[in-house]
């Protein structure tokens, strides 16, 4: 609840008190003025001026914030990974489905090499799934590096697969549309259809996982990523033996 912004405000009276409150939270929130003077050993004017640097226009306004603050910060109740995968089974894995996934694993045993991108949770399965093409026999590389110079003649016989959750980022987006210009066919896996990456894609495999979030960590399950990469894997493999 407290900014990096303001904490360059702050006195070493300040940090006295930042720490007081942030290790008793629960006890902060029910106590008056003086006496949260007199556990922190500091006067009330201090704790008012305090709290004004926190953008709050006094110590009840101060208590609020940081009982809601608590509350936000109470586990929440979340999709279980066995829901998340059989949701992703019932809904997705129909006979178009299917078909989509053997045409999409057909392109890649066409194309001399595999590139892998991704971001966070993301950039992990990414690299992930370039060792597990790797090990079927087809050699795939992994981009981590955002500034990585996408040109050459060898994009144009390569196919990127694009790995992202909300298909938004604009990290991601990028480096993508580089792709793109550079020859490589792009295909994308993400949460939705209807995202930039999922429209600007050849191919693009959506799984409608439920979105989570923790504060601003998402938190959507990967399971749906992980069996479509390994999926993938396998019927290119396949179709690579028997073309």
């Amino acid at each position: 609840m407290v900014t990096n912004e303001q904490m360059e405000s702050f006195s070493d009276l300040d940090y006295t008190l930042y720490q007081y409150v942030t290790s008793h939270a629960e006890k902060v929130i029910y106590m008056r003025i003086r006496d949260l003077a007199n556990e922190t050993h500091v006067s009330p004017t201090t704790i008012l001026r305090f709290c004004r640097k926190v953008d709050c226009d006094g110590f009840s306004e101060f208590k609020t914030k940081l009982k809601m603050h608590i509350t936000q910060e109470q586990p929440l109740s979340l999709t279980s990974p066995e829901h998340a995968f059989r949701e992703f089974i019932d809904q997705t894995l129909q006979i178009d489905y299917e078909r989509q996934i053997k045409q999409i694993a057909s392109v890649i045993a066409q194309t001399e090499h595999v590139i892998f991108l991704g971001n966070g949770s993301s950039g992990i399965l990414a690299e992930y799934g370039s060792r597990y093409f790797s090990s079927l026999k087809k050699f795939s590389l992994h981009i981590k590096d955002p500034y990585f110079p996408i040109f050459g003649q060898y994009m144009k016989s390569s196919v990127s697969i694009i790995l992202s959750v909300s298909g938004e980022s604009e990290q991601t987006i990028e480096q993508s549309r580089r792709l793109r210009e550079e020859g490589s066919t792009l295909i994308s896996i993400t949460n939705s259809k209807s995202c930039r990456l999922a429209k600007m894609s050849d191919y693009n495999l959506a799984y409608y996982s439920n979105m989570e979030f923790v504060e601003k960590a998402n938190i959507t399950s990967q399971l749906p990523v992980v069996y479509l990469l390994e999926r993938l894997a396998k019927e290119t493999y396949s179709s690579m033996h028997t073309e």
